[in-house]
């Protein structure tokens, strides 16, 4: 005699299994007033179609203070990025989305507030090394990091 109640447990538990085993293709980042991202390193799965980055500002300070985005280039990119996005100035957030070397960007935040950016995978190559940092001027000397791409 079979049991419904085994049966469905068992498939439960495969089910749940194989989805803790898949590579999670999201993470979050939090930014704080003491010009901190709370992760040095992030890990791109290359089994993701797309990638999602979810930049929490944990602090009080307004964007105009304390603004705080999640940019992402190559490590070779990131100073030229960094100083284009400074000449962008305020009314443009400090950044410019249409810079060719940015791989993906969030919007500009305030303390409190959160924003998420989703970019293909397929924009990243294996063996090249990436920086993630904020443009807000001052803030990629002590906010930044580095991403990799990982099988």
């Amino acid at each position: 005699m079979k049991k419904p109640h085994l049966i469905a447990l068992a498939a439960g538990l495969l089910i749940s299994g194989s989805a803790m085993a898949a590579a999670p293709c999201a993470t979050e980042i939090t930014g704080n007033d003491a010009m901190k991202f709370d992760k040095a390193t992030m890990t791109v799965p290359a089994s993701c179609k797309n990638f999602t980055v979810t930049l929490k500002h944990i602090g009080k300070m307004a964007k105009s203070v304390m603004g705080h985005d999640w940019v992402l280039s190559t490590a070779a990119d990131e100073q030229s990025v960094v100083t284009e996005s400074m000449g962008a100035g305020p009314s443009k957030d400090y950044l410019n989305p249409s810079n060719p070397k940015i791989i993906a960007h969030t919007k500009m935040i305030g303390g409190g507030e959160s924003t998420s950016v989703t970019f293909p995978v397929s924009k990243l190559k294996a063996g090249e090394q990436y920086a993630y940092f904020c443009t807000f001027p001052g803030h990629a000397a002590l906010m930044r990091g580095t991403l990799t791409l990982t099988k």
